[in-house]
């Protein structure tokens, strides 16, 4: 079986490989695709299909069996503004999705993003880092490190691979 998720970023590729090797023996491919959404997702709709067109998009180059869509984005959810991750898995049939954690951004990053900033380039300045998406990301800095982005990555595609590894769905 081969895998493909939509992104070359390192970090959402250790994620599903990690997540897709507790339960199915595969390669995971990095497979640079577009997500149809904003550079920075607004609102879990945006956010879940920002996941789901990356899942598509790989699934539609015909080389992958299952293809992996992750995205990262913001939502508003009761006043506050909070980090959202999402990930969808398809097969061309269908589609499971997961979520990681969801961590309330402190107001002083929550403006700047309501300003129309985006959380990355944010984050990179309030840590005075580069690439921090690349790295522990928001989740890290947020958590102190209990929980990095990689971590909270792996959850969301491991949920999301619910219906392709269990008979429970």
């Amino acid at each position: 079986m081969r895998v493909g998720v939509g992104s070359q970023n390192p970090v959402k590729v250790r994620a599903t490989e990690r997540a897709v090797g507790d339960v199915l023996s595969t390669t995971v491919d990095a497979v640079s695709v577009a997500s149809g959404v904003s550079e920075q997702p607004y609102g879990l709709t945006e956010t879940i299909s920002g996941a789901e067109n990356r899942a598509r998009a790989v699934l539609s180059t015909g080389e992958y069996d299952l293809g992996v869509g992750i995205e990262g984005g913001v939502a508003p959810i009761e006043g506050e503004l909070y980090l959202v991750m999402w990930a969808a898995v398809t097969d061309g049939k269908t589609v499971g999705k997961g979520a990681g954690p969801s961590l309330v951004l402190p107001d002083s990053i929550a403006t700047r993003i309501e300003a129309g900033e985006e959380l990355g380039p944010v984050m990179d300045d309030v840590l005075d880092m580069t690439n921090v998406a690349k790295k522990q990301g928001a989740a890290g800095a947020l958590t102190a490190g209990v929980v990095d982005r990689e971590d909270a990555l792996t959850h969301a595609v491991a949920g999301a691979l619910g219906p392709f590894v269990t008979e429970l769905y």
